[in-house]
């Protein structure tokens, strides 16, 4: 028989206050990631009036080891504590700069078999363009790349039932914009110095040139062959007038024109033999 809604009332709100954990490990269980770090939010913990006394065995497992036998005062005063800016930047959104032409400079393709892997190094390239001030758009999701395989499973026995094979390659897509290509080339390097295992990346990068691209580019040219010769200059054999005189006379001299030959005892004239 169910009971009267006067009793039931009361009965689900003392039920729904047992359950329901404490505020303090709501917040600070709780995962800002919806939240937008523009609008100033920041995680702020209210303190509990619950002590270790009133404090459920479940409740206590998930408190901190360091909070857990320590007065209802200190408590408070550390879960009040804000926390720094850097740490709050982690569980919000990445921070984006404006762009203002809006002229793209560099798409970024990022390519992995793990969403997991995939999401959080596209969070990261974000933020990595954020504090180098490249504004940046993203991650869009590509369309997946399905591959499948029908191979024998055995040589032996199941020589004849076969075996399919599936992999799924998921991509994302950053975009930069309005960015100098020294800082975007210094983007590009930062993440491929701070690769994350089992991500692929593949990068278009476009630089607005003037007019007389080819005549900088025959100019580049000969400054690099000036600087490769100056560097190397210095190895190898260098022939000239001078070299070949001393060569010359370093030949004709005593060392090497009285020098025995090797062996030179048991040398034997060849003898012709004449067979009738």
């Amino acid at each position: 028989m169910a009971a009267p809604a006067y009793w039931r009332s009361p009965f689900s709100i003392v039920k729904r206050l047992r359950i329901s954990p404490s505020t303090q490990l709501q917040s600070r269980c709780q995962r800002a990631g919806l939240a937008d770090i523009s609008n100033n939010d920041q995680l702020k913990i209210s303190p509990s009036n619950n002590t270790p006394e009133t404090l459920t065995p479940e409740e206590l497992e998930k408190l901190p080891v360091g909070l857990r036998n320590i007065s209802q005062k200190v408590r408070d005063t550390v879960l009040s504590m804000p926390l720094p800016m850097s740490v709050q930047a982690a569980y919000l959104r990445p921070m984006r700069r404006p762009s203002t032409l809006g002229l793209p400079v560099c798409d970024l393709q990022l390519r992995s078999y793990s969403i997991r892997n995939l999401e959080f190094f596209a969070d990261f390239a974000l933020r990595a363009a954020y504090y180098l001030g490249l504004p940046a758009k993203g991650p869009v999701p590509l369309p997946r790349i399905t591959e499948r395989w029908t191979v024998p499973r055995s040589n032996f026995v199941h020589k004849k039932s076969q075996e399919n094979f599936e992999r799924i390659t998921l991509r994302r897509l950053i975009q930069i914009q309005d960015g100098h290509p020294d800082v975007v080339q210094c983007w590009l390097g930062y993440l491929e110095r701070r690769s994350y295992h089992g991500i692929g990346m593949k990068a278009n990068v476009w630089e607005w040139e003037g007019l007389k691209v080819g005549k900088r580019m025959d100019e580049q040219a000969k400054q690099a062959d000036q600087a490769i010769q100056d560097k190397w200059g210095n190895f190898g054999v260098r022939v000239n007038a001078a070299t070949a005189e001393k060569m010359e006379k370093l030949l004709s001299g005593k060392a090497f024109s009285q020098q025995p030959r090797p062996m030179e005892a048991f040398i034997r004239e060849p003898i012709e033999i004449k067979r009738g």
